[in-house]
C-alpha cells in the first residue's frame, strides 16, 4: 500500500510542477491537446487496473484449484499465475522508468 501512496504523491508533485511550468509559458506557446486524445494518466490507470484484474483472476483460479473445483486444471492456474507475475513486473519497470524520468527532470538546471 505504501508504494501506491508514494506513486500518488509522485503524480501529485508532477502535476503541480506541470501547472507551475504552464504558468510560466505564454498561452500562445502551449499546444492544445487533440480532442479525443487519450490522457496519459488515464492510460496508466487503465494499465494498473488491467494488472490488478489479471492478479485477481490468477488468485481466483488458484483458490478454485485448491478447493478441488471441477474443470480447473493446474496448467490454467500456472499460466494465469505467470501472466499476473509478468504483467506486474512490467508495470513495476514502467513505474521505475517514470520515477527515473522525474528524478532526471528535477536535477535539470533551470
Amino acid at each position: 500500500m505504501s508504494q501506491g501512496v508514494e506513486f500518488n504523491r509522485l503524480m501529485l508533485e508532477m502535476r503541480s510542477m506541470q501547472m507551475e511550468a504552464m504558468a510560466k509559458i505564454k498561452p500562445a506557446q502551449v499546444a492544445a491537446p487533440e480532442p479525443g486524445a487519450p490522457n496519459f494518466a488515464d492510460m496508466l490507470g487503465q494499465a494498473v487496473e488491467k494488472v490488478n484484474e489479471t492478479q485477481q483472476v490468477s488468485g481466483q483460479l488458484a483458490t478454485a484449484f485448491e478447493m478441488g473445483q471441477a474443470g480447473v486444471d493446474i496448467t490454467d492456474v500456472m499460466i494465469a499465475s505467470q501472466k499476473a507475475s509478468v504483467s506486474f513486473q512490467a508495470m513495476t519497470q514502467v513505474r521505475n522508468k517514470l520515477v527515473q524520468a522525474y528524478q532526471d527532470i528535477m536535477q535539470m538546471p533551470v
